[in-house]
């Protein structure tokens, strides 16, 4: 994930070092906590208290004045989704995001932690994180009282204010807002003690934020324990006359076709959400391939000594994976996740390192012919619609074909290919695999006039190595077998190309 640091946003409380856009799951703070610990010099330094939605909107509106990226690493969604979500928030609304799995609506959510403050105060054990101004545990307040301004403060980092759950047909109330803890009972507390109580995942989230995914899956009688907790803004556990005021963003993640169908939403706690936001795929082929290459562990190009996809190769996977979405013979409602692309990409260059480790190359680059072998892998993250059992394969091999011939015609179309298609004038042939190295390739297909304007029209200057040329020309050649201007006969692990 690509996290650009920022400055302090103007409005930082004072007391609060300066903040800066870190990942959500990051571990290591980016500056040291203040040195602040009782509430009394909590005071003394100016701080301010503001509610979780205050300061989002705070933040947010800072870095959207300052021409700041709000949501780093999120691809996509700049003209779509991220117009919507930055007004819920500076609405203060809790938010539902809908949308197809992959379409990265829980790293989405994750990334809403960098509008955090980057240090925040809470009273020292405290298991809600109390704001030291405003104690709402019972526990709290009754230690404000007793100790006044030498309140111990301890400070928070804004990775520790996320709560995350996904919501299973097995998860209860006790696991989300909290119930009797019999440990504490046994230590000698009354029932009737409201400090008997556990607290569950979302008053421990209190003051951060809580994501709740695939909400449909939920248990009907289990969303009606979210209701206050969206509305009131508090919860009640059991029998106890407790009411905790909570300070918190709920986002909440959910599939339409569960929406609609496998699971619902009960109506009283869709009413609640201030904001639905449809997310989406990739709208466009450079969002798709931003998406690959942001996210696949590879190597791009380059002379370096790691494995290499070539920029045309990751195309072709690019236009698969659209291509495989928009099919007929693929169940829609289903959809075809971000991953099903990443997966297809590191697939492919494990593949050319597989053959540098047999063969010895010393730089292994993917060539065309470690396509093929990942459609087997990549079959089971795709749903096909019923009509369809029995021919997973050979619809996406065909769209695979598709991808390929489509690359070439938007690289190679108006190239003067006529020196490789002189190799087979007189009945010539070469025969490819992915068991063969890159220089043999080329020593079997010969000296070819113009393969620096076929790679620089594919690969631009992203290198030019031996098995960058072979990967050049094997695509080439397949390009033009998919034009009918040359034959092709399949063998075991790779092709025989024929005039």
């Amino acid at each position: 994930m690509v996290n650009p640091q920022s400055q302090s946003p103007p409005g930082t409380p004072a007391g609060v070092p300066a903040r800066a856009s870190t990942a959500p799951a990051s571990t290591a703070p980016a500056s040291t906590a203040p040195a602040i610990t009782t509430l009394g010099e909590l005071r003394a330094s100016g701080h301010e208290h503001e509610t979780v939605k205050q300061e989002i909107r705070r933040n947010l509106i800072a870095r959207l004045r300052a021409g700041e990226d709000p949501f780093p690493g999120i691809l996509g969604f700049e003209d779509t989704v991220r117009p919507h979500l930055e007004r819920a928030l500076i609405a203060g609304h809790d938010v539902i995001l809908l949308g197809e799995r992959g379409q990265g609506k829980t790293r989405l959510i994750r990334t809403l932690t960098g509008l955090l403050d980057e240090w925040t105060p809470a009273i020292a054990g405290c298991e809600i994180n109390d704001h030291p101004y405003a104690p709402a545990c019972v526990r709290c307040r009754r230690l404000a009282a007793e100790l006044g301004d030498a309140l111990p403060v301890t400070w928070r980092h804004r990775d520790q204010r996320y709560g995350e759950k996904l919501a299973t047909p097995d998860t209860s109330v006790g696991d989300l807002i909290g119930d009797i803890d019999p440990v504490k009972v046994a230590q000698g507390r009354t029932l009737g003690d409201p400090e008997t109580i556990h607290y569950g995942l979302v008053p421990r989230t209190n003051r951060g934020v809580f994501c709740l995914n695939e909400l449909p899956d939920l248990a009907e009688r289990i969303q009606v324990s979210l209701l206050n907790v969206l509305e009131e803004r508090d919860i009640a556990v059991r029998g106890y006359a407790l009411r905790l005021p909570l300070d918190l963003v709920l986002v909440a993640s959910a599939n339409p076709e569960d929406y609609t169908n496998r699971g619902r939403i009960i109506t009283p706690l869709k009413d609640r959400f201030g904001a639905e936001i449809r997310t989406h795929y990739p709208l466009t082929l450079e969002d798709e391939l931003a998406v690959i290459r942001q996210e696949a562990e590879i190597a791009w190009g380059g002379q370096d000594a790691g494995a290499v996809l070539p920029a045309h190769l990751a195309e072709v996977i690019a236009r698969f994976t659209r291509l495989v979405r928009s099919s007929t013979a693929v169940d829609s409602r289903s959809g075809v996740s971000a991953r099903f692309a990443i997966a297809a990409a590191e697939a492919v260059v494990a593949a050319a390192v597989r053959r540098s480790a047999i063969c010895g190359e010393e730089q292994p680059v993917a060539r065309i012919c470690d396509l093929p072998a990942v459609v087997s892998t990549l079959r089971g993250k795709v749903e096909f619609e019923v009509s369809e059992e029995g021919r997973e394969a050979e619809v996406l091999e065909h769209l695979l074909r598709r991808a390929t011939a489509d690359t070439f015609r938007a690289h190679l179309g108006g190239a003067d290919l006529s020196g490789l298609i002189a190799r087979f004038a007189n009945g010539g042939s070469v025969e490819s695999s992915d068991l063969l190295p890159a220089r043999e390739l080329l020593r079997r297909i010969g000296e070819v006039p113009g393969l620096a304007k076929i790679m620089e029209r594919l690969d631009g200057a992203d290198g030019e190595s031996f098995g960058q040329a072979a990967a050049a020309l094997e695509f080439a050649l397949e390009g033009l077998y998919l034009m009918r201007r040359l034959s092709k006969d399949a063998v075991d692990g790779g092709a025989v190309y024929r005039g």
